[in-house]
């Protein structure tokens, strides 16, 4: 039933272990999302059974979205967080994705809806190296993409770089949840129930759906992510647990 394109392993078991130490992380990254691009959304809405959008929505509010804001959506993907951006009526908003291949589907999607947005402009591009100058930005979105990226901290200084005083940085990312019960579901539905089906439905052959599960349970913990932002000089940094700590939304500020 597959929508992509057969494509080689990108993941084997060998790298699984902790698909963040691969040296070539970055490459294997791109492969993989432009493997699984066509039935990506698909896979998310059915396998968060539409709490992703929630998700984006709780997102943009946290950011204090103003009209006079300039928006960058970094890791945007097949665009819904910068559509998500683009309804709160920012004077701007800039998606930046480095596979390709995401980006006709996130244009395909603005289009469908331009009569009722501000047209977001698509940008193939970095978070490493992120193609706007310094100051340039009010708010900066990254939607489950800092775990993908070679070296999260780097980026998370690239988008302090690029922010204004008064900016805010939010970022989705899925986390561990507390609770012990229903950690236990999630892992097993997280672990063993999504990665079949979601492989299932997209016909993908890199991995992409068990890299999923352990690039989050290898990642970061909340408090290092926290940490991470402090280093990179966000202030007032805040973890905002969504759908009993599944998600989490943190938020940091930039001096005024």
């Amino acid at each position: 039933m597959g929508a992509g394109k057969p494509t080689a392993t990108v993941w084997d078991e060998s790298l699984l272990a902790n698909p963040h130490a691969a040296v070539d992380k970055r490459t294997r990254v791109q492969r993989m999302f432009a493997a699984i691009a066509s039935s990506y959304d698909l896979n998310n809405r059915l396998h968060t059974l539409w709490t992703d959008q929630r998700w984006r929505r709780i997102a943009v509010d946290l950011a204090g979205v103003r009209p006079t804001d300039a928006v960058v959506d970094v890791a945007c993907g097949t665009g819904d967080l910068a559509i998500a951006f683009a309804k709160a009526n920012p004077r701007c908003v800039i998606g930046i994705d480095f596979t390709y291949e995401m980006l006709p589907i996130a244009r395909a999607k603005i289009d469908s809806q331009k009569s009722k947005i501000k047209n977001p402009h698509l940008v193939n591009g970095d978070a490493l190296s992120l193609p706007l100058a310094d100051g340039s930005a009010d708010v900066v979105g990254i939607a489950f993409g800092i775990r993908n990226i070679t070296e999260p901290a780097a980026a998370l200084r690239e988008a302090r770089r690029i922010l204004r005083p008064g900016g805010r940085l939010v970022i989705l990312e899925f986390s561990l949840p507390s609770n012990r019960l229903v950690r236990w579901v999630y892992n097993i539905y997280f672990r063993h129930i999504l990665p079949r089906t979601a492989t299932w439905i997209s016909g993908d052959r890199s991995g992409a759906y068990r890299y999923l599960p352990q690039s989050v349970s290898t990642f970061s913990d909340r408090q290092e992510i926290l940490r991470m932002m402090r280093d990179a000089g966000f202030e007032a940094v805040e973890p905002f647990p969504l759908s009993f700590g599944v998600c989490v939304c943190y938020r940091g500020w930039v001096r005024p």
